[in-house]
């Protein structure tokens, strides 16, 4: 983000003038299609927490259920991308500078496992995302150096593979006693009163099991030259088709497979299983011993559908981003709160589930939340522009930035 005082003013129409850097970084040298994807992942994790049901109907309604779970999934591929910014990009980090970038990865880990844990004890109605996340970083860490290709590779069988592992854990922890023998021995789980490993493995709602492929994703991404012509398009044709590949796969086997929508409807006590190749309306409660559970593609299914169509359209998200922040300069004026917000994700992230607490957000009428989402968003973005015209992180940020320094003295 610049740093002067006001945004600048929109261009004329038609000018050739050049700018003193290029449009896919600002002068801090940061991506901006990347802040303005990471912020609309912020501000639709907002709608998801604070805003009407997607029952509202219309286009409001439709708004609201693309918001739910789709935004947490384009977080998770973000933070692929932020991994290898973090670890060296273009070219990964080696030898002394690899090991404090490792070191710096690690800490910052474990402060946002810690943070995830503060903000769940507040006890909003809100699934936090940032234990999860945390432990996301430190299982993808290790594959930091490899090329684009392979990362790829490695994600498409992590999305093939997992979600039936995930299931078969699943069922063995309802059914079996062994869960509660891990958690009663797991330090994590008698230091934050909650399941420990076991939730971020398997039961919790960001089961890092299934949420891995999308960060190793976010990492190819990231491998990519971005500034190459063509690169962010194809980008959004390979998203495109992971979502046709994920919602349309989704929904071919709930209408070709004899008693899919069925057993998917009986086993959620009459949820509208039609719809489960891509509504979040029968995804609460992923349902165990019901194998056409794995035929779904709702958010937050863990299914492999599920994980194909949600990358594919956090893809499509991002490289329009990319290709809009880098075509129009009046683009980015236009969108510089959204950016801003995006700048400061951690900050924005946190700063409105504690506002949820202590303005005690909790189940509103649709008459109400509607107002409340406009408020939320508008001061977001409001208070981060200001922020970031003075300062050139947020405030946790600036926190987080200066507690990883110890990593600098590794030798």
């Amino acid at each position: 983000m610049r740093r002067d005082a006001s945004p600048p003013a929109p261009p004329e129409a038609g000018s050739s003038a050049r700018t003193a850097h290029p449009p896919f970084t600002s002068s801090a040298g940061r991506l901006i299609g990347l802040d303005l994807a990471r912020g609309l992942a912020i501000l639709g994790m907002y709608a998801a927490h604070v805003g009407p049901e997607p029952s509202v109907g219309g286009p409001l309604g439709w708004v609201m259920e693309a918001a739910r779970g789709r935004s947490a999934t384009l977080f998770a591929l973000l933070a692929g991308f932020t991994l290898v910014i973090l670890t060296g990009r273009p070219e990964p980090r080696t030898g002394r500078a690899g090991r404090q970038a490792v070191g710096r990865v690690l800490i910052r880990s474990a402060i946002l496992i810690a943070l995830g844990y503060v903000l769940t004890a507040l006890d909003t109605d809100v699934d936090v995302i940032l234990s999860f996340y945390g432990l996301l970083f430190i299982l993808a860490l290790p594959l930091y150096r490899l090329r684009a290709g392979t990362l790829a590779a490695i994600a498409a069988s992590a999305a093939l593979v997992m979600p039936l592992v995930w299931y078969l854990l699943l069922a063995a922890v309802e059914h079996g006693s062994w869960a509660d023998a891990v958690i009663a021995h797991d330090p994590l789980a008698r230091i934050t009163d909650s399941e420990g490993l076991v939730e971020l493995f398997i039961t919790g709602e960001y089961p890092v099991l299934t949420w891995l492929p999308f960060i190793i994703a976010g990492m190819a991404v990231a491998k990519l030259d971005l500034k190459r012509p063509g690169v962010p398009a194809k980008i959004a044709l390979s998203g495109g088709a992971l979502a046709v590949l994920g919602y349309g796969g989704s929904w071919l086997a709930l209408h070709l497979v004899p008693g899919a929508q069925v057993a998917v409807s009986a086993a959620t006590d009459g949820g509208p299983a039609a719809s489960a190749w891509w509504s979040d309306a029968v995804s609460e409660d992923p349902t165990v011993g019901v194998p056409a559970w794995l035929l779904v593609a709702a958010p937050h299914s863990q299914t492999t559908w599920s994980i194909l169509g949600s990358t594919g359209v956090a893809l499509v998200v991002l490289a329009a981003c990319l290709i809009a922040t880098a075509r129009s300069a009046r683009l980015r004026w236009l969108a510089a709160p959204v950016i801003a917000v995006g700048s400061i994700a951690l900050t924005a992230y946190v700063g409105h589930i504690i506002a949820i607490k202590a303005l005690g957000v909790y189940e509103l009428p649709d008459s109400a939340a509607l107002p409340v989402l406009i408020c939320f968003v508008v001061a977001a973005m409001l208070l981060a522009l200001a922020w970031t015209r003075a300062f050139q992180r947020g405030p946790l940020e600036y926190m987080m930035h200066a507690a990883t320094r110890p990593a600098l003295l590794i030798k």
